[in-house]
């Protein structure tokens, strides 16, 4: 659970580099909010750079985080400010290797 933190930080304090540090080289994002898929540190960086750089002031603001198989879940507040839920499975270094995010029900 501690590289999902992390990864909450470093969104919370708009630190791009931070961020692609949680990921494995080949991680893959699956966004049901936008409806895409992408993999890679580039599309990575190009999807959360804007992301970062308007966030709402409530935005990433912890609301769960749990274990879920063999990854994690958490609930939390997306860079809108709307609730949002986001699955993290790791690779074997205890990066993230795949997240699938969705509007929280």
């Amino acid at each position: 659970m501690a590289v999902v933190v992390d990864w909450l930080d470093a969104c919370r304090n708009q630190d791009v580099e931070g961020l692609l540090d949680c990921y494995a080289d080949d991680a893959a994002l699956e966004c049901a909010c936008a409806s895409i898929t992408l993999s890679g540190h580039d599309r990575l960086a190009a999807y959360w750079k804007p992301k970062l750089d308007g966030f709402a002031p409530k935005a990433f603001g912890l609301e769960k985080i749990s274990p879920h198989g063999d990854g994690v879940l958490l609930d939390y507040l997306n860079f809108e400010g709307k609730p949002a839920r986001v699955v993290f499975n790791f690779d074997a270094s205890g990066r993230i290797a795949h997240m699938r995010c969705e509007p929280a029900r």
